[in-house]
């Protein structure tokens, strides 16, 4: 910590903790939620009890600790609120998608030999934006470069010739504010998850007509899949899926090899023409009476994972999916909470920049009521309203049994059960007591004290790897 950080009121903060309940042990007491940067705060009783007897085995209140409180971490997946929580939730993506490639945490070591692919499916064009793409050599090309480029009814010549760095600005903006259908985009937005869930049944549709050209039975193989959404910096969102042909037994979600005679080729095929071929339209809309077309964009990549390939194996398959989990509106610059009347006209304007269009966008279509009004509930995430992970129930492990297991980890590290052959468990009666760090030296300390237990972890597994590569 640099002294030029520290301020009178921060120091007076400092000194005022150590007074009160002494730095070392309100660490100890804060150590599960360290690193959040915007705990929330519990107050309550907490109870350790025998699940078989219904003995209490010990009690506890809050009044006895330190702020009489506990800590909680926030939880969220999202970096830009948290980045200690979003890597929690990003090394957890990164396992679950991992396992469902490579077997472990209940998934058979088979599965690697298993048909799978990597799938990137973008919205459509509705408007000429700038645009940053390399050559075969890695060389930027021009954004727009056209000899006889068009001028569009606004006086905007549809061109531009600029080589646009990784960080510009410009990328994703329309070259006509004007010209670009705003409309189409947050409808395309909010009705994206409906055409995932139309393309998965024409896939599985083609799966089944598969089967049969090859006298399997179509009930014994099933496609499982794990996917993730993320916003281009044009604001339209594209999702990216990694896609798995298992065999199947009726009754049991057991993951087995499929037939030998469905490979990787075959399944891709099946996926490019479903992509291509799954549209539909939308009900009608006061503002467009035949509704809007909904399909996919051009821009449909199927690639197939194989394990150790440079291009792209299961690591890189799931380090992407799981960077992208923790994400949201951040990279089209925007990021605000769900949006009211009294708040919306802080971010929604007609006649502003690309991003306030689509807020005013989804309000202004939100505003007939029926289904529409989830373009209302959905502006501050410019349409969708979709999870940004999804999986099959059988790809691998779930969110929720990796918490289990860590929280598990702790109570064992805490010593808190006794005796194996007893199912101990906690039953507290806690309330919200409010969020955040009580102070700035408060949080200050606590996100230092994080990050010198995360640098031990690092060093940790560096010298582990040391020591097995020497083995």
């Amino acid at each position: 910590m640099e002294h030029s950080t520290i301020t009178p009121g921060l120091a007076a903060d400092i000194i005022a903790r150590s007074e009160s309940t002494g730095w070392e042990p309100w660490l100890s007491h804060v150590a599960g939620a360290a690193g959040c940067s915007n705990p929330v705060r519990l107050h309550g009783d907490l109870h350790t009890v025998n699940e078989s007897t219904g003995e209490i085995l010990s009690a506890r209140t809050t009044g006895t600790m330190p702020d009489s409180v506990i800590y909680k971490a926030c939880g969220t997946r999202r970096a830009s609120l948290c980045p200690t929580c979003a890597k929690t939730y990003q090394h957890d993506a990164f396992h679950l998608v991992r396992s469902g490639m490579t077997g472990g945490k209940g998934v058979p070591d088979t599965v690697t030999a298993h048909p799978a692919l990597f799938v990137t499916l973008t919205a459509p064009a509705f408007g000429p934006v700038h645009t940053r793409t390399l050559t075969a050599s890695g060389k930027v090309r021009p954004c727009r470069a056209r000899r006889d480029a068009e001028t569009c009814p606004h006086g905007v010549q549809l061109a531009c010739h600029t080589r646009h760095g990784e960080s510009a600005g410009r990328i994703g903006q329309p070259l006509c504010l004007d010209c670009y259908d705003h409309d189409a985009q947050v409808v395309w937005n909010v009705a994206s998850g409906e055409l995932w869930r139309r393309t998965r049944i024409n896939i599985d549709r083609g799966l089944s007509r598969l089967a049969k050209a090859h006298g399997i039975d179509p009930a014994s193989v099933r496609l499982r899949y794990v996917k993730v959404a993320e916003f281009q910096r044009r604001g339209a969102v594209h999702f990216h899926a990694l896609i798995r042909l298992d065999g199947r037994m009726a009754g049991s979600d057991a993951i087995l090899p499929p037939p030998a005679a469905l490979d990787a080729d075959s399944i891709a095929a099946l996926v490019a023409d479903a992509a291509a071929s799954t549209s539909f339209r939308t009900d009608e809309h006061d503002e467009r009476s035949e509704g809007w077309l909904i399909r996919w964009g051009a821009q449909v990549d199927v690639r197939q994972v194989e394990l150790g390939d440079d291009e792209l194996s299961e690591n890189h398959a799931a380090g992407y999916l799981a960077k992208y989990a923790t994400k949201a509106t951040e990279d089209t610059g925007h990021l605000s909470g769900r949006l009211t009347e009294a708040t919306v006209a802080v971010y929604a304007d007609p006649e502003g920049d690309h991003i306030a269009r689509l807020i005013a966008a989804c309000w202004r279509l939100g505003s007939e009521g029926g289904e529409w009004i989830r373009l209302r509930k959905w502006a501050h995430m410019l349409g969708f309203g979709g999870h940004f992970m999804t999986k099959a129930r059988a790809w691998s492990t779930t969110f929720g049994a990796l918490r289990d297991a860590r929280a598990q980890w702790i109570r064992c590290q805490h010593e808190l059960d006794t005796d194996p052959t007893e199912t101990i468990v906690l039953v507290n009666y806690l309330r919200y007591d409010g969020t955040g760090w009580h102070t700035e030296a408060d949080a200050l300390m606590a996100s230092s004290a994080a990050a010198r237990a995360r640098e031990q972890r690092q060093l940790a597994r560096e010298a582990l790897d040391e020591l097995n590569t020497m083995d």
